[in-house]
């Protein structure tokens, strides 16, 4: 088991039957607990129903709270997900709310400092309180995650290209990749390229890249291990890629062999995109028989 720091948001997800928790460092950090992680939380809320709501959701599950703070000058986050024919997912995100103003204090500096991995994407880097934290929090921080997550308008290149430098593991779904490399006016048909392109830029070792139905790649070291993807019939994509995410983490901490990481990463993924929800429970045995088939 592993102590492991979600650093951004916490939202509610608005589909169109009903509202669920989420956002992509919570959605990393529930998976974590359910395999067994100690996994913490740092973000913020407003002081309203929302968001005394959502602090009463999280204390029905084993993901640490002590992180989150309350502001009474913002309000608790709400997206609204817009799921086409295939179940791919896009979002509208409000701009400011809570977790846009994420105050530095010594108690989440010592929370950083005595966890094993600390978890932070594009999205905290929106608003200078909340980014500003985060680049105090990284310069504390044991292995360092970098969950790409782009999400236009929300992000800037000189930001992404930092917060890249400052990463042990980048994990980038295929169109970002493509998109971050172009930042390098690199470009390339071949996945290894752009892998190779970007751990020489960043001076990054680990670099995954979720494909969509086609797997995932694990670029390590100038090695590189394949997966070609399971077949399910997709729900919906919410949450998907952090699943995976932190199947990956949790299979790094663990010192897994790299095949086994990416296959089962890759499942978890597969799983989660074919049931409802960002955060749908799922047992061992499935896990198992999938990647068996």
């Amino acid at each position: 088991m592993s102590k492991v720091v979600c650093f951004g948001e916490v939202l509610w997800d608005v589909f169109p039957d009903g509202k669920k928790i989420g956002g992509a460092p919570l959605n990393v950090a529930l998976r974590l607990s359910s395999l067994n992680n100690n996994s913490t939380i740092i973000s913020s809320v407003g002081n309203d129903e929302l968001g005394r709501e959502l602090i009463r959701n999280l204390k029905d599950t084993n993901v640490n709270i002590e992180g989150i703070q309350t502001t009474n000058n913002y309000k608790t986050s709400k997206v609204v997900v817009t799921l086409d024919k295939s179940g791919s997912a896009t979002y509208t995100i409000e701009q400011p709310c809570a977790w846009d103003f994420i105050e530095h204090t010594n108690r989440l500096k010592k929370i950083t400092e005595e966890a094993e991995v600390f978890i932070y994407g594009s999205l905290a880097s929106r608003m200078q309180t909340t980014y500003a934290t985060l680049l105090k929090l990284i310069s504390v921080a044991n292995f360092k995650v970098f969950d790409v997550n782009l999400r236009k308008p929300h992000y800037n290149k000189e930001c992404i290209i930092d917060l890249m430098k400052y990463a042990d593991l980048i994990k980038f779904n295929e169109e970002e990749l493509i998109e971050i490399c172009n930042y390098y006016n690199f470009k390339s048909d071949s996945i290894d390229a752009l892998c190779a392109h970007i751990s020489k830029q960043t001076d990054t070792k680990h670099i995954c890249v979720t494909l969509g139905d086609k797997g995932a790649l694990y670029y390590k070291d100038k090695k590189v291990f394949r997966n070609f993807g399971y077949k399910v019939t997709v729900n919906d994509t919410v949450g998907a890629g952090d699943s995976f995410l932190a199947s990956f983490v949790d299979g790094i901490s663990n010192r897994l062999d790299e095949q086994e990481i990416l296959d089962r990463s890759c499942a978890i993924g597969a799983l989660v995109a074919s049931k409802n929800g960002a955060n749908p429970k799922l047992n061992q045995t499935e896990i198992e028989n999938l990647m068996a088939s």
